[in-house]
């Protein structure tokens, strides 16, 4: 008969780990609706009567997209790494499996 050790690592989180991760979640759902939200927005707007209003509207548009989603990745790259730092102490277990 063969017995196999198999090693689990788990990490239990606390209080503030927990606070993190919710906070990143919330930020992340929070974010997702903004984006949809605002080129939804997009669509209701009346089409340009020129060429000038056109290009206006497009870098408008460009750049309104663009903070949107550079704040939410810089909001995301904060809320994560510290999800990440309190992510609480490693926990090793070890399971032996009989073959």
């Amino acid at each position: 008969m063969f017995v196999q050790e198999v090693y689990v690592q788990r990490r239990k989180r606390g209080v503030v780990g927990w606070f993190f991760l919710v906070v990143f979640l919330i930020w992340n759902a929070i974010m997702a609706l903004t984006t949809w939200a605002a080129f939804q927005g997009i669509q209701g707007v009346p089409a340009p009567k020129s060429g000038a209003e056109a290009a206006g509207a497009a870098i408008g548009t460009a750049v309104v997209g663009t903070v949107i989603l550079w704040v939410w990745l810089f909001g995301s790259l904060i809320t994560g790494l510290l999800a990440l730092l309190t992510r609480g102490s490693k926990t090793v277990t070890i399971r032996k499996i009989r073959n």
